[in-house]
């Protein structure tokens, strides 16, 4: 179950990623439900990380989020903010996921 936490928690750091990218486009209200969404995101991939840390080693679950996170943002950049897809940046993401790979078989 803390491998589901901490994947989930990986995906939430996407989602509030994703939520700080609209706030910079949003205008009124809609910037502050961004806001929330962005606030709400952290807060429970916080939570969910810290929940999977419980039988995790720390050393795994931090790298593992953080890989999630940063393989997950560079795809939200690519599909919904228009960032060039090049293949320097897809080569040292499949690098980045092969290495998240290494750290769970270990």
């Amino acid at each position: 179950m803390s491998w589901f936490y901490l994947i989930v928690a990986g995906l939430m750091e996407v989602c509030f990623t994703f939520c700080l990218g609209k706030t910079k486009t949003a205008t009124d209200m809609v910037q502050y439900l961004w806001w929330g969404g962005f606030l709400s995101s952290l807060a429970l991939s916080m939570f969910l990380m810290a929940k999977a840390s419980r039988t995790i080693p720390l050393g795994t679950v931090y790298p593992v989020w953080t890989g999630i996170g940063a393989v997950g943002a560079v795809a939200v950049g690519i599909i919904f903010f228009n960032e060039p897809a090049s293949f320097w940046r897809i080569f040292f993401i499949i690098t980045l996921i092969l290495s998240i790979v290494g750290l769970k078989m270990l």
